[in-house]
């Protein structure tokens, strides 16, 4: 393996590394909770009319004001819980299976083949841990959620809607980021040829690169987040208004709701603020990945050289 290959290969046996990661990565999860609790409330269908908001900007403002200016934040204890070990699996089975389907591929190599199967793989037990905390979170955002806490979140939508309410919609969180996994990583690796073509750790090029990618993806899968939000939420109001009883199952039956409810232009409800939340969390995600991958494989080179 080239000295190039292997700054650009984290070291698998240095996994013991990543909690640091993790908790950094973590980090930009709760820095973000605001603008995605924005975009939660903006993706509603049939919003209150006191919950009804034409920006960013003007829905964080209204949210305070009238809610009192720990509301944007609601749900960060159960993001945190689940960023956490989420982040740790997702790295984890990454590096573990890129290297073992990178030997068998290309003997060593650095086979996209592999990484494809092992972010996938990876993708999988990611979205397990994270799908239920995403259910809590986007109940405990709407307006006037009768949730008081986490718990008794949990618990209500247990009793009322069993246990498969928490997974309702991985399937759709599995279809929306497989796009924007390839999205993502193409756009990247796309810009990263353009502003650092010879692959060397460059922070700035790694934060404007991310910020890019997560733009153009977020974009790009808005309409899959929002039926991801509607199967999340189950909106009475907007289920009421369709003449559909009981609960919305399935990506296709909310697709076609979401048709129904707002035509076109609802597939697009709350991209500004999921543009705006994806923008500083990539960006923060590919700087922190490719400064542990440079430390990490710089101090092995070295170690290698004395």
């Amino acid at each position: 393996m080239s000295e190039q290959e292997q700054r650009l290969h984290f070291p698998p046996e240095r996994l013991s590394e990543q909690p640091r990661n993790v908790v950094v990565l973590q980090w930009e999860h709760e820095l973000n909770l605001a603008a995605l609790n924005s975009a939660t409330r903006m993706q509603s269908l049939q919003p209150d009319p006191k919950a009804q908001y034409r920006s960013v900007y003007e829905a964080l403002k209204k949210i305070v004001l009238t809610e009192g200016f720990w509301r944007p934040l609601r749900g960060i204890n159960v993001t945190m819980l689940g960023a956490g070990p989420a982040h740790a699996m997702y790295f984890a089975c990454y590096e573990k299976m890129k290297k073992s389907l990178s030997d068998t591929f290309q003997h060593g190599g650095n086979s996209h083949l592999a990484n494809g199967i092992a972010g996938s793989v990876a993708t999988l037990l990611h979205d397990a841990v994270m799908n239920p905390a995403e259910v809590v979170k986007q109940r405990m955002q709407m307006f006037n959620s009768p949730y008081k806490s986490v718990l008794a979140c949990i618990r209500t939508v247990q009793k009322t809607e069993g246990f498969g309410a928490f997974y309702r919609s991985y399937t759709t969180q599995l279809t929306m980021n497989v796009p924007f996994q390839a999205i993502h990583f193409i756009t990247y690796e796309f810009m990263q040829e353009q502003i650092n073509p010879h692959r060397e750790y460059n922070p700035r090029s790694h934060i404007v690169s991310g910020a890019i990618a997560g733009a153009v993806a977020a974009a790009a899968t808005t309409p899959l987040d929002v039926c991801k939000t509607l199967l999340n939420t189950q909106e009475n109001m907007a289920l009421s208004s369709v003449n559909i009883s009981g609960h919305l199952t399935g990506m296709v039956n909310a697709f076609k709701t979401v048709y129904q409810l707002g035509g076109v232009s609802g597939y697009f409800r709350g991209v500004q603020a999921r543009v705006i939340y994806q923008m500083p969390s990539t960006a923060i995600a590919w700087s922190v990945y490719e400064f542990f991958k440079y430390f990490l494989t710089k101090h092995k080179l070295e170690k290698r050289a004395s």
